[in-house]
């Protein structure tokens, strides 16, 4: 599968909203041990103390419609899709994507057996706990396969194995976002913001290894 090309540099979150960032003092605030706690993707990681991760992960409806809408928009979602999300946590996004397309077919996988326990009630059915590394689907099972801020957290050697993943079980679309840089001064501060991620790149380098893992989705970064 050598050659094959990737897709599409294209930003789908840019209506996410953004809060005002303090990259510095979240740099000095956190320790070895709180990235450590934060990636074991439990309680703490979701709703415990802000050191540790979100520090509440609640439902918020002005966060993920309108990058539903948009990824909608961008790729032809109807009724008759089917949609992966890799990285699923409680379902927000799984939720507001089967609000804004009734009938469409969901599905979602999260390594955090917790977050997958405290799903939205309208999702539970659909989610479950899995890898990124070893889906639990049939080859082309998905139109597409979502996984925003996911295949970051692994080793590079698992990233590699987590994108040829998505590749299989998508038969149309893929979208991931991971963490990058383009200069000296973004990397320090993707490294002070950093709580779980494991494979840090530039971006040419992480354009390298979408070729190297023959992944040929689409794909944009987060930059603290």
């Amino acid at each position: 599968m050598t050659g094959v090309p990737v897709g599409r540099e294209v930003d789908l979150l840019v209506n996410y909203p953004r809060t005002k960032r303090d990259v510095a003092a979240r740099g000095a605030d956190k320790s070895d041990e709180d990235r450590s706690i934060a990636r074991r993707f439990d309680r703490e990681f979701f709703d415990g103390d802000r050191r540790h991760g979100y520090g509440g992960f609640s439902y918020q409806p002005r966060f993920w419609k309108p990058v539903v809408e948009d990824i909608q928009r961008f790729y032809g979602l109807t009724a008759e899709s089917a949609v992966l999300d890799v990285g699923c946590a409680k379902g927000f996004m799984l939720h507001d994507l089967q609000a804004a397309i009734p009938g469409v077919t969901i599905a979602g996988v999260d390594v955090s057996e917790y977050a997958i326990k405290e799903a939205m009630p309208a999702v539970s059915a659909a989610v479950q706990v899995a890898d990124a590394r070893d889906l639990p689907f049939p080859d082309s099972s998905f139109d597409l396969v979502v996984a925003i801020n996911t295949v970051h957290n692994l080793s590079r050697d698992g990233v590699i194995v987590a994108l040829r993943e998505i590749e299989r079980v998508s038969r149309g679309h893929s979208f991931i976002t991971v963490d990058a840089y383009r200069t000296e001064a973004e990397r320090e501060a993707m490294l002070a913001w950093n709580l779980t991620a494991q494979t840090i790149l530039a971006v040419d380098e992480w354009e390298q290894l979408f070729v190297e893992a023959s992944y040929s989705g689409d794909y944009f970064w987060f930059m603290p």
